[in-house]
């Protein structure tokens, strides 16, 4: 036992580039005791994680679900808002709850169960649901999923800033992405080697799996050592929404930090857009579509790391560079469009910006997690999360639907320049950010 003890703390120092495992910054002594442990069960879980959340996009997996079941078109259009929104909008209202919990990790746990246990509800769906009956009960399955999902998100984070010191919290994130990285690539290559649309039982093992990721993430986050924290001033709803808007009034540079992060939706936004630009020149055909999740795997794998670590020494910088990248693509992608010649009808330009965009994103969330879970005390790191996600869900409910309208008006290569103007107003924002490392 001491021999793996001594080999899992030399890989963790290797990963981290940390020269002694024992020596922590922020966190208690006992935590940092157990803090090469912990990275490895937070690296699996958020493996499990990452695999589910790929495997049950609301991008790509439950659209086909709801056209395999027969489900009205006009549900596609209610995935993707039900999943994001839903897992931030509320985080709010469970922050004091979480509070009240000397150990945060059972909260992420019995999110991780919830997650399980709705993946599981949709495979069955894909075997036996049929029509609008079936497509209301898959919207309704992923509101319960999207809910556990912000139930989970905020124990995270908490957890996270209770377990592993400053300084190795980006380095772990930027791991995390890119063992994801791996797995979304492996997805990728299986659903290119689909028909144009996989059947009933395809979708049923792909989201079988999913409930097996969310179950492995619930195990690890069982299994990490958290030492007790402080329960004072657990907050109720009403009381978590004033003591919130008392925070964004009186901590200007929280406000500033969620203006950035509200202006970096920019990149999160074009993706999907620049994706359909592909699709405009593959077809519905299957395969333009693994094309741009193998490359999503694969420029994740590349990105996160580096992210992770340039994330430890400022994520200041990460998030104004990883603007600038946003408003570069964005334009790239426009560009295209634009272009004469028979290279510009296939999917492969397209494909070439969207990984180039994900890697930008990839900077975009590591840079943005390693900031708010820096800069906020031990005593309110979960509240600061809950709110910042909670205005985050708002925002994104709001521009979203905007930029909906926008691509209906204008087109989505103008809509790409509109959100290029966007990701440069969300780097000059994040340059003025004070430092937080």
């Amino acid at each position: 036992m001491a021999e793996r003890e001594i080999s899992q703390s030399r890989l963790y120092e290797w990963l981290t580039g940390d020269e002694d495992s024992r020596m922590c910054r922020d966190i208690a002594d006992e935590a940092c005791q157990e803090q090469p442990r912990n990275f490895f069960l937070h690296l699996f879980a958020a493996l499990g994680n990452k695999l589910a959340d790929e495997l049950s996009s609301a991008r790509l997996v439950l659209p086909w679900l709801l056209g395999v079941i027969g489900a009205p078109l006009w549900m596609v259009g209610l995935l993707v808002p039900i999943r994001e929104s839903g897992a931030l909008l509320p985080q709010l209202f469970v922050a004091g709850f979480i509070r009240l919990k000397p150990q945060r990790k059972w909260v992420w746990v019995a999110g991780g169960c919830l997650q399980a246990l709705a993946a599981a509800m949709l495979a069955l769906l894909a075997l036996f649901g049929q029509g609008g009956l079936g497509g209301a009960l898959v919207l309704v399955t992923l509101v319960a999923l999207s809910l556990a999902r912000g139930l989970s998100s905020i124990a995270t984070k908490d957890v996270l800033g209770k377990t592993i010191a400053k300084r190795r919290r980006g380095n772990l994130m930027g791991w995390s992405g890119s063992v994801a990285g791996a797995v979304t690539l492996a997805a990728g290559g299986a659903l290119m080697l689909f028909e144009d649309r996989p059947g009933e039982l395809a979708l049923a093992v792909l989201l079988g799996i999913a409930a097996f990721g969310w179950a492995l993430n619930a195990l690890c986050a069982a299994r990490i050592k958290e030492t007790p924290g402080a329960v004072e001033g657990g907050e109720n709803a009403w009381s978590s929404i004033k003591l919130g808007l008392r925070l964004l009034r009186d901590d200007r540079d929280f406000l500033h930090f969620n203006l950035s992060r509200a202006l970096l939706l920019a990149s999160a936004l074009a993706l999907p857009y620049v994706a359909l630009l592909g699709q405009q020149q593959s077809g519905t055909k299957l395969g333009g579509l693994g094309v741009l999740i193998v490359v999503s795997g694969l420029a994740g794998m590349v990105a996160s790391p580096v992210w992770g670590k340039r994330s430890d020494a400022s994520s200041r910088r990460v998030l104004r560079d990883s603007g600038l990248g946003a408003a570069a693509c964005c334009l790239l992608g426009a560009s295209i469009a634009w272009l004469p010649g028979e290279w510009t009808a296939t999917v492969w330009p397209y494909a070439l910006v969207y990984a180039l965009l994900v890697i930008v994103h990839a900077g975009v969330r590591l840079g943005r997690k390693t900031y708010l879970v820096d800069m906020a005390g031990q005593d309110r790191r979960a509240l600061y999360v809950a709110l910042s996600n909670t205005i985050t869900g708002a925002m994104m409910l709001l521009v979203g639907g905007a930029t909906g309208l926008l691509a209906h008006w204008l087109g989505t290569d103008w809509l790409l320049v509109m959100l290029a103007a966007m990701a440069l107003a969300a780097a000059a924002s994040a340059a003025r950010l004070p430092e937080v490392e």
